[in-house]
């Protein structure tokens, strides 16, 4: 970890702001740090080759960050400022801008992803060769895991016990607001065009239905918290398990790039219980929030978290090669409406409700016997709002591999998870519209309605809606088969069966 160093006022050369995974002004500590300098700031993003450790975004990020950059630039401009894009090598291009304009400090927001930290390390051994010094603060996560441990001093395995640890004994502090403005360089240097970034898709271009959904930047995050604020938080606790309707914050993509902070959302959700909203939907709320902490708190102690078993037991079982079933998953082909809305619902706004990426995932993993790191993968790809902890954690969650994961044995079945929450079909009807026309009895089983009924419907199974790739009974019983061969910690058999 970085100490917090005061940037010294003693001359006025520029401070490079080098904007990472924290595209707004808001609670942004390395910002402040560059403004209480009183030097000049110059503000950076740089796009790194595919190959380098900072560069993770998938497919559907970038569509996002081409945004979130624009919004960036025009809020800078309000202030009198720039936002300079370059491309290539971070240190490359940091030396050059210091050349270029006699900056001798570079200030970032420190990255919480172990190849990008060691990459800030080295980076900032470099740089110092050069007469460049490396200054990185916090401002992604609310806790810091080399100091939030368990009594013993290791991290911490299990979601609850961490929980309590953060907020008793390192309750979030306040977001600090965005300064009103800051010293500029005489004269910017060259910058290149955004579309020069190459970061929108072309044909096809399949995010053309994104903006249906998201306003990138961080006036967008800022909205959307106020929005979520004042509705739906009220209720979350129960309606965030509902797809069909809008009860969940919609925050994670802006937090994912850091349009928004940590802490500006605990501070508005903790300001609400006094406006009517139930204490168990904030808290409720809250511990999502903290969800995410937690991801990052595993990656931290535990660096191969997408890669690999957190329980080394899982490294055993058979997985199976069926690239027929993977290829349905991903375009919402199963069979399964509640499965094929979610996977939809990804295709067309980036994005899945939680609910439906639980139930989706353990299809992958449990029906299909797919490995779950294929499952992360195109995840990865696919989400607005992709997150190298949440999501390494969630699906090894899903998967029984990881800390404090579900078991193996709970097989969610997809029929029972459809009806249970979006009973009245309404999220099925809004990404499966071939199946509008069936009753609510059957649209979560189309494949068990009377040639009638389908036709009625104008469904034809094989034809306008696929059959299901697998037979849920069977698979349960595959998987629970492949999960017999493993052995616990204690070399003693997984007994317990649970099919939700």
């Amino acid at each position: 970890m970085y100490p917090e160093r005061l940037i010294e006022v003693a001359n006025r050369s520029p401070v490079i702001l080098w904007f990472r995974k924290d595209l707004r002004l808001d609670d942004n500590l390395a910002l402040l740090k560059a403004v209480k300098s009183g030097r000049p700031i110059l503000p950076v993003y740089i796009m790194t080759e595919p190959a380098s450790p900072y560069a993770v975004l998938g497919g559907a990020q970038r569509w996002w960050l081409h945004h979130a950059l624009d919004a960036l630039a025009r809020s800078l401009s309000e202030k009198g400022s720039r936002l300079i894009l370059r491309h290539g090598d971070p240190q490359s291009v940091l030396l050059a801008l210091a050349q270029e304009t006699g900056a001798e400090v570079v200030a970032v927001n420190r990255l919480h992803e172990p190849k990008a930290e060691a990459e800030d390390r080295r980076l900032s051994a470099a740089l110092a060769e050069h007469g460049l010094a490396f200054h990185a603060y916090e401002g992604a996560l609310l806790h810091d895991s080399d100091k939030l441990l368990t009594g013993s001093g290791g991290g911490f395995r299990v979601y609850t016990p961490f929980w309590r640890a953060l907020v008793q004994q390192a309750p979030p502090s306040p977001p600090l607001e965005a300064p009103g403005g800051w010293p500029h360089p005489e004269a910017f240097p060259n910058s290149l065009p955004l579309e020069s970034l190459g970061l929108l898709p072309r044909n096809p271009d399949w995010a053309s239905r994104f903006g249906e959904m998201w306003q990138p930047g961080e006036q967008g995050a800022l909205s959307r918290l106020k929005t979520f604020c004042a509705g739906a938080l009220k209720g979350y606790a129960v309606m965030r398990d509902m797809p069909g309707t809008d009860g969940t914050s919609g925050l994670s993509p802006h937090l994912a790039l850091g349009e928004i902070s940590p802490r500006r959302i605990w501070q508005a959700a903790e300001q609400e219980k006094d406006k009517g909203p139930d204490g168990e939907d904030i808290s409720r709320y809250l511990k999502e929030v903290v969800w995410r902490e937690f991801s990052y708190h595993l990656l931290h102690h535990f660096p191969d978290l997408a890669t690999r078993n957190w329980n080394s037991a899982f490294d055993a079982l058979e997985w199976r090669d069926d690239e027929a079933g993977f290829r349905a998953w991903t375009r919402g082909m199963t069979g399964y409406p509640i499965v094929d809305a979610g996977m939809r619902q990804l295709w067309q706004h980036g994005w899945m409700h939680n609910r439906v990426r639980m139930i989706a995932a353990s299809f992958l993993i449990k029906d299909l016997l797919i490995d779950w790191r294929r499952g992360e993968e195109w995840f990865r790809d696919t989400l607005v709002d992709a997150d190298p902890a949440s999501n390494s954690a969630s699906w090894q969650w899903v998967a029984g591999s990881g800390a404090d994961a579900s078991p193996f044995f709970r097989i969610f079945n997809p029929i029972l998870q459809g009806e249970k929450f979006d009973g009245s079909g309404a999220y099925i009807r809004r990404y499966v519209p071939e199946l509008a026309g069936l009753p609510d009895a059957l649209i979560h089983k189309p494949f068990e309605a009377s040639l009638i009924e389908l036709r009625a419907a104008g469904v034809t199974l094989g034809k306008t809606y696929p059959l299901p790739v697998v037979d849920h009974r069977m698979a349960r019983d595959r998987a629970l088969a492949a999960l017999s061969k493993l052995k616990d910690e204690n070399n003693a058999p997984v007994k317990k069966i649970r099919n939700d």
